[in-house]
């Protein structure tokens, strides 16, 4: 199976420190899709981190409003998640959803990204 969408960037940080995100899909649907971070934290379910339609409208869960700053970059077929404030609460898989309901929706495999206190 073609591998579509493809995250990077996860990692260990401090709390209130930064990481950025990438998520590289595929160009031929790329600019035409809505696309999203979701997380998942052990024993809880995957949620909602951010939102970002093919017009570049946006959208945050409540928890990363002012911290995280979603983004896309449609020459590159690169989506971004820009974290900074980091809390031990965030720490969690976060995975890149890519979507045109109802002919795909495409999730990358996660990254890992933990935050210590």
């Amino acid at each position: 199976q073609v591998q579509l969408v493809v995250e990077s960037g996860g990692g260990l940080v401090q709390t209130g420190g930064s990481l950025r995100l990438s998520c590289a899909a595929s160009r031929t649907i790329f600019s035409i899709s809505d696309m999203g971070w979701y997380r998942q934290a052990p024993g809880k379910q995957r949620e909602l981190v951010a939102d970002i339609t093919s017009g570049g409208r946006t959208n945050y869960a409540d928890s990363v409003k002012g911290r995280f700053t979603i983004s896309r970059d449609n020459a590159k077929n690169t989506l971004y998640l820009q974290m900074s404030g980091l809390k031990p609460e965030d720490t969690a898989v976060y995975y890149c959803n890519v979507q045109k309901i109802p002919l795909y929706n495409y999730w990358g495999q996660g990254t890992q990204v933990t935050v210590s206190s």
